[in-house]
């Protein structure tokens, strides 16, 4: 993929190098055969020892471990975990209200844009799957699991041409992933999660109870956090077009406070479903947000 890496926008030859130390480890047990970075609760042949247990009639001969035999005079078996593939789903959310930067470098979706992109590139170079979901209050585009470089080339396209345009339904868009997605798998989720954080657990409850590993990428523009404005200011609400002007000063403190709180709500719940949740405003560098969930 070297000699295509400057072809794409959101996946630049720069961060890409950057990614390849970067290993995606997944947390519950994975359908799939191919060797990867994985290793699944069920046990057979494999590369990674696991135990020895009893030999019981009927067990295959060919896995009495005879060096324990010759030393012990009993007959065991090797047990090795199976090493299985990921099939990892990249959800971005292209709402309208991803399309805002004040303070940041980059829009929100422009982040979320080299971030699925990375995501995605990490995953196929370490022999996983990837594959690509837009969605704003419905599924948008899909790119079907791809196992290769060549193959991340349709989404990788799609992400230079996606604009952030309806309103944002992301409880409607995971039921909908759910209803997709068959097996278990790797989900990841990026979005502003600008929805009510009980409608947002709704979907993640979904995702859990069919056994789905998520992980959760929370991004926000640095001002989200802090209203940095003075003054008498219009705000707009990006995906309703609704304008309120207010006097900043009287609402800073209430609004830091329920911002801090859905950060908090999300990422305790997200824990209690042993989800990773990770949060960043658009200021970090993409591959060292990517590195924070390496292995």
């Amino acid at each position: 993929m070297a000699n295509e890496q400057e072809t794409y926008k959101y996946l630049p030859a720069k961060l890409a190098q950057k990614l390849q130390v970067a290993g995606i480890s997944v947390r519950k047990p994975m359908a799939g055969m191919r060797q990867s970075q994985h290793r699944s609760d069920s046990l057979g042949a494999s590369v990674e020892f696991a135990e020895y247990r009893e030999y019981h009639p009927g067990d295959p001969l060919k896995r009495i471990d005879w060096s324990v035999y010759a030393r012990t005079d009993r007959y065991v078996i090797r047990e090795a975990f199976k090493e299985v593939s990921a099939r990892c789903f990249v959800l971005l959310d292209v709402s309208r209200s991803m399309d805002f930067s004040h303070s940041g470098p980059m829009t929100k979706l422009d982040y979320a844009k080299y971030l699925a992109a990375a995501m995605m590139f990490v995953m196929v170079n370490q022999n996983d799957s990837a594959a690509l979901i837009t969605f704003d209050n419905d599924m948008k585009e899909y790119f079907e699991p791809t196992t290769t470089p060549m193959g991340l080339k349709p989404a990788l396209q799609h992400l230079e041409e996606a604009e952030a345009a309806g309103a944002g339904n992301i409880e409607a868009a995971l039921h909908k992933t759910a209803e997709l997605v068959s097996g278990r798998s790797f989900i990841v989720i990026i979005s502003d999660f600008l929805q009510s954080s009980e409608e947002v657990l709704r979907g993640f409850h979904h995702l859990h109870h069919d056994g789905m590993d998520v992980t959760v990428f929370h991004i926000m523009d640095p001002s989200e956090l802090t209203l940095p404005m003075s003054g008498l200011t219009e705000l707009k609400d990006m995906e309703s077009d609704e304008k309120l002007t207010v006097d900043i000063e009287e609402v800073r403190d209430m609004y830091v406070m329920q911002v801090n709180r859905h950060i908090e709500y999300l990422q305790k719940n997200c824990m209690n479903m042993q989800m990773d949740y990770l949060f960043s405003d658009t200021n970090k560098p993409v591959h060292e947000l990517i590195l924070q969930r390496s292995f």
